[in-house]
């Protein structure tokens, strides 16, 4: 049985009753710090998980810090059996979702749900069903999930790729979620695929050619971005960001607010060679972004800065050697879509990136992603570096009432 009452769109008692199960909404300090611990003991279980940091994980629920609830309404819930937790989630409206064309995935009576972790089957249903009637009750009439919580964070339910850690910022989730979710009547609505790569070796000779002939080209020119002007450059690659995205399935403009947010937490994994802006003519045209990925060191430190994993911290990040690197940014603006430069631009920022990584880092590996499935573009590229699938995430989506 699922009892719910809501008053001026804000919850005022809400307790889902299936069985034994209690689920009840927290917003407090003390809530969300459950919410966090919960999501955490659950990973804990998972064979190459990596810890994260605690803070960092209750700060992105804590609508005083994450820019993300500036254009958000978020409801996090707890399941609960005979007192104990068992399971949590989040139901969320993004305002900015809600104002993109239909067609591009999101649109007009869109919500979202994301954080999701159950005990078992019956824990999933009633969590699901628990934010489905949150979000009818804000209006929405199609839910999407999980996306935890903005599309720029951790979109999508790992389906396949739990037999390797994640690298930074990626979701891990047990396999049998997806059975769970799709049982309570959900349906694919878009998958997203990371790409594995060797970096050892180059891309071949079309790629060598494509590469060298953009390095010829006078108008072109290839720069690494500057941490002395960090604010100046982030706005530029804010602005390629949202232009070359924009017409994807799922794009939400990002922020400044946000894109400041995110920028003052990435900069300390941030290195100047692995990060590159292109300039045709003087002006920017393209951007990629490369992180060394952090989750080698938290796994050594097991997530904990103290008393002593701030040290190791401290030097890994000064010089990660031998980190396998992540991309998980770049893009082209849309006026270059489907030229032979657009592809030619992409070349060139991967192997200038490539050559660093291996020079400088000694890394052996590289990581793309996500790639959306229809995303013509980078498939062309993934398959041209001759990388491969690794992990593949899935976006669920159903129709409520």
């Amino acid at each position: 049985m699922i009892a719910s009452k809501y008053e001026d769109g804000c919850v005022t008692d809400v307790a889902a009753k299936t069985a034994e199960i209690e689920i009840v909404p927290v917003s407090d300090k003390r809530g969300r710090a459950a919410f966090v611990d919960l999501g955490r003991a659950f990973s804990d279980r998972l064979e190459h998980f990596v810890p994260q940091i605690r803070s960092e994980q209750i700060e992105l629920v804590d609508p005083a810090k994450n820019p993300f609830f500036g254009h958000a309404r978020v409801q996090l819930f707890i399941a609960r059996r005979r007192g104990k937790p068992v399971g949590r989630i989040a139901a969320h409206i993004d305002e900015l979702a809600l104002a993109m064309p239909a067609e591009q995935g999101f649109g007009p009576g869109t919500g979202f749900f994301g954080y999701f972790d159950a005990e078992d089957e019956e824990v999933a249903r009633a969590l699901l069903t628990t934010a489905e009637a949150w979000l009818a009750e804000q209006g929405m009439t199609r839910v999407l999930g999980p996306i935890s919580l903005s599309i720029w964070e951790e979109p999508g339910l790992l389906v396949s790729g739990q037999d390797h850690p994640p690298m930074l910022l990626m979701g891990h989730h047990p396999a049998h979620y997806a059975g769970w979710i799709e049982a309570a009547g959900f349906t694919r609505a878009k998958t997203l695929y990371t790409y594995d790569l060797d970096i050892t070796s180059g891309f071949g000779p079309l790629v060598d050619r494509l590469v060298q002939t953009g390095q010829r080209n006078s108008r072109i020119n290839l720069r690494r971005v500057d941490k002395s002007r960090w604010d100046e450059e982030v706005a530029t690659i804010l602005a390629i960001l949202n232009d070359a995205w924009s017409d994807n399935w799922g794009f939400v403009p990002f922020t400044p607010a946000e894109v400041a947010y995110a920028g003052k937490k990435l900069r300390a994994i941030i290195h100047e060679e692995l990060n590159v802006i292109v300039e045709v003519d003087g002006r920017p045209v393209a951007f990629m972004l490369t992180f060394p990925d952090v989750n080698d060191a938290l796994a050594k430190i097991k997530g904990k800065l103290f008393p002593f994993g701030w040290i190791y911290m401290l030097r890994w990040l000064r010089h990660p050697k031998g980190a396998g690197m992540r991309v998980p940014l770049m893009g082209v603006l849309k006026e270059l879509h489907g030229t032979r430069m657009a592809g030619q631009l992409a070349f060139m920022m991967i192997e200038a990136i490539r050559l660093e990584a291996i020079g400088k880092f000694e890394s052996t590996r590289g990581e793309l992603g996500w790639v959306l499935e229809d995303n013509q573009g980078m498939l062309a590229i993934a398959d041209t570096i001759k990388s491969k699938v690794n992990r593949e995430y899935v976006i669920y989506e159903r129709k409520l009432g």
